[in-house]
Order: C-alpha cells, then sequence, then structure tokens
C-alpha cells in the first residue's frame, strides 16, 4: 500500500482544470490530466457552496478513503481532481465511492487496469 500523493498548490490545480478533460456525475467532478510521472497526484476541492467547514472536511476525508481504497486499480500517470458537488452534502460514504468508481469505469478515459 503507497501513500496517496496530493496536488500542493493552485498552479498545480489551475494545470489540471486547464486540460478540460473531464467527467462528471451527480456528486463528484472529476478533472484529469497526464503527468508524466510513475504515481497518480490527488487533489480535492470542496467549495463553501457545499457547507461548514465540518461539512467540507468529511466529504473531503470520504473522497481520499474512497481514492485510498481504489487506488490500485487505477493505471499511475495521472493528476486527478475531485470536485464535490453540492448534492453529496448528506450522501454516505457508501455513495460517494460509488460515484467515484462511476467515474473511474467510464470507457473514454482508459484509467482502469485492465484485469
Amino acid at each position: 500500500m503507497s501513500k496517496i500523493i496530493t496536488l500542493k498548490n493552485s498552479r498545480e490545480f489551475g494545470s489540471v482544470y486547464n486540460t478540460k478533460n473531464s467527467v462528471a456525475n451527480k456528486y463528484l467532478v472529476m478533472y484529469l490530466r497526464d503527468n508524466g510521472l510513475n504515481y497518480n497526484r490527488l487533489g480535492i476541492s470542496v467549495s463553501k457552496k457545499v457547507g461548514n467547514s465540518v461539512v467540507r472536511h468529511r466529504i473531503t476525508r470520504l473522497i481520499r478513503e474512497a481514492y485510498r481504497l481504489n487506488m490500485d486499480y487505477i493505471n499511475e500517470g495521472y493528476d486527478i481532481v475531485f470536485v464535490a458537488r453540492v448534492e453529496s452534502k448528506d450522501k454516505s460514504y457508501h455513495d460517494i465511492e460509488s460515484a467515484m468508481n462511476h467515474l473511474f469505469h467510464l470507457k473514454k478515459l482508459h484509467i482502469i487496469i485492465e484485469a
């Protein structure tokens, strides 16, 4: 099990947003960028529109945990940013994980390791 490497500053987030390669569902938006490295980097963004700091931090933890448990099934070499939508506010871990897996399994991305 490896450590989650995160995007640190606004320039790194901006470069992922500027690629305009995104997919979305009811609870999450996922931006994806090829980073040319042999590992993935994760960024999570939860707006103040979603709720107060307690709610935003809870959603961040849910997204990070869902990613951690599924990161072994993802191809390496991507910067991935998840943006939580307002609808994710009161959702359970299983709802967030299901939404994340839905985004990972979209065929146009080719992000999942084929078994």
